[in-house]
């Protein structure tokens, strides 16, 4: 009997989901995602990436399932495991926190001091039907502790070019964190970013996540790196950034 997925896909679609593999071992496949493609959900009514993921279905029905997420205006590294047991292998190396993921963003002016470590306290807030992050105090109620590291590569005139580490893994966190400092994303527009710069438009929320290093349950230390897409090497260039 002919698996059938539950999910229609066009060529087209499956053209370019397999495009977007930069790693793919028997055990998992990473992508480097497009911005303005929701990971998972949402309410835009198009497929997402785990709708894409059936592209790689097996003839027992069986397809990568997602690690982790993006937020659907961020771009780059993003993994998926192709096995159960590599499901639940990351799950756990997840939860212990053993991934490292490096971000670029480009900013409206660099920070000052130009690296550190952002600890400050994030809690969800539902304003109608969107969730947001705010920084709270340690003991408000649903404060969730969260760290990030952030250090400025190149600056300019215009801005400046920060590589962003989450050491935690909440909700918009670095956008939270960065905004938190005086130095909204360029092109956020939920959390104060500018959204024109360097005479020009920001095409979206100017960041990128270019690295992942995670534990593979074979053994050893994967590293998948995503070079940044158009729109953000384009706008980086038009800011003076090389």
């Amino acid at each position: 009997m002919t698996f059938t997925p539950p999910v229609a896909l066009s060529d087209e679609e499956i053209a370019a989901v397999r495009s977007w593999v930069i790693h793919e071992d028997a055990h998992v496949v990473a992508f480097n995602k497009p911005a303005g493609l929701s990971s998972q959900g949402g309410r835009i009514k198009a497929h997402t990436l785990d709708d894409l993921l059936w592209a790689f279905a097996r003839s027992n029905g069986k397809r990568p399932d997602l690690v982790h997420r993006l937020d659907r205006d961020t771009s780059g590294v993003i993994l998926a495991a192709k096995t159960k047991p590599a499901a639940g292998f990351l799950g756990k190396a997840l939860q212990m926190r053993r991934f490292r993921k490096t971000y670029l963003a480009l900013v409206s002016a660099a920070p000052d001091p130009r690296g550190g470590t952002i600890d400050a306290p994030l809690a969800r807030q539902e304003i109608g039907r969107e969730s947001y992050m705010r920084v709270v105090a340690f003991d408000a109620p649903g404060a969730q502790g969260s760290q990030s590291r952030y250090r400025t590569l190149v600056a300019s005139e215009d801005g400046a070019v920060v590589e962003l580490e989450p050491l935690t893994g909440r909700m918009h966190q670095l956008r939270v964190h960065m905004a938190h400092i005086g130095r909204p994303l360029v092109g956020d527009v939920r959390y104060g970013g500018a959204l024109t710069i360097a005479g020009r438009a920001a095409p979206r929320l100017m960041l990128h996540a270019a690295k992942l290093s995670f534990p593979h349950s074979e053994g050893g230390t994967i590293t998948v790196e995503a070079p940044a897409p158009d729109d953000f090497a384009g706008l980086r260039l038009a800011m003076g950034l090389p």
